[in-house]
């Protein structure tokens, strides 16, 4: 019986002798009998290529900080004169992108940390951490926005309207600064993007709040503060998912976004010369960092150094894959064990 050209991370060939393959991703493999060649480990550059420097982003953050902060204390007293939900919201959405990009910053800086003894990676993950944080912090705010936002359609206070519009407009101007500087910073970066998405939200809730100032103003249908409330917490509900589904996918392993295993695998099975892949594993490190191992069985003629080169040139031209573990071996033998059999003394002869 023979077996599939590719077959599943927990799925191998039947008869196959068993190996250890400590490559990563979360799985031991199972490999294939014949000659072992060991496991080719391609760097390429680290994988986790990125346009915009991380020095260049954290300039960038920092400035959307100073520009967050500063509006934010405005806010605040403005809001609280006004006795408007809708800024005080919005003002309180803006300390937690303060503390969003703040986050940001320093996890930039632990990212950029050399990889140093039990750390073999680094701290590449204090962005993903910073990336949950933010969406946790969304979500959090967002239902505490919305608890309120009803109690205030059912008994509305009063509103200023003409006040809650004017620094509404402000916030526009502020939030389009803020959006333009990280839309310039690298995106791929979940850490950056959880505070690019922090920003956003906030750009949009204000606008909101301006439509919901004018409506007071010309109609003096207060309760439009508290609708406005319910759409920033909409936005913000949004944003939090987004951003939890995203880290959740890096903290639990799972293949990069638009990366189907099974279509990676076949098409590593279809290269000339190579009998079976399984053992298959890919995920990211951090955002932009995505690595992969595998066991492949190359036929008794083929060069295992070739055909793991020609498979590194696939993985990074077809998938962008550079950071790959690949175990080869030669259809037909058997792969070398070691073993301390039981009873057996390591240190002396057999007992």
């Amino acid at each position: 019986m023979s077996a599939p050209p590719f077959s599943g991370p927990q799925e191998r060939a039947p008869g196959h002798a068993h190996a250890h393959d400590d490559g990563g991703g979360g799985g031991h493999g199972h490999g294939g009998g014949g000659h072992s060649h060991g496991g080719g480990h391609s760097h390429g550059g680290g994988g986790h290529s990125h346009g915009v420097s991380a020095d260049a982003d954290t300039g960038k953050l920092t400035i959307a900080l100073a520009l967050i902060v500063s509006f934010m204390l405005v806010e605040v007293v403005i809001g609280i004169v006004a006795s408007s939900l809708a800024l005080l919201s919005d003002a309180a959405h803006m300390l937690t992108d303060a503390g969003a990009i703040a986050l940001s910053i320093v996890a930039l800086r632990l990212a950029r940390r050399p990889a140093r003894g039990a750390m073999t990676f680094g701290l590449k993950r204090a962005e993903i951490l910073s990336a949950q944080a933010n969406g946790v912090t969304l979500l959090v705010l967002a239902l505490v926005i919305l608890v309120e936002a009803v109690r205030r359609l059912v008994s509305p206070p009063d509103v200023e309207g003409g006040l809650v519009l004017a620094v509404a407009l402000a916030g526009i101007v502020v939030n389009v600064a803020a959006t333009m500087v990280l839309a310039r910073a690298n995106r791929q970066s979940l850490n950056v993007e959880g505070a690019f998405q922090h920003v956003l939200t906030d750009l949009y809730a204000f606008i909101g709040t301006a439509i919901a100032g004018a409506v007071i103003l010309l109609t003096g249908f207060v309760r439009a503060d508290a609708l406005a409330s319910i759409l920033v917490a909409a936005l913000m509900l949004r944003s939090a998912y987004g951003l939890l589904r995203a880290s959740g996918r890096v903290f639990l392993e799972a293949a990069p976004e638009g990366v189907d295993p099974e279509e990676l695998g076949n098409a590593m099975a279809g290269l000339g010369g190579v009998v079976e892949v399984h053992d298959l594993h890919v995920w990211e490190v951090t955002s932009g960092f995505p690595a992969l191992s595998a066991h492949v069985v190359v036929g008794a003629d083929t060069d295992c150094h070739d055909k793991r080169r020609e498979l590194e040139t696939l993985l990074h031209d077809r998938y962008g894959i550079d950071h790959t573990t690949l175990q080869v071996d030669h259809e037909g033998g058997e792969l070398l064990r070691l073993e301390v059999a039981d009873g057996l003394d390591p240190g002396g002869p057999p007992r």
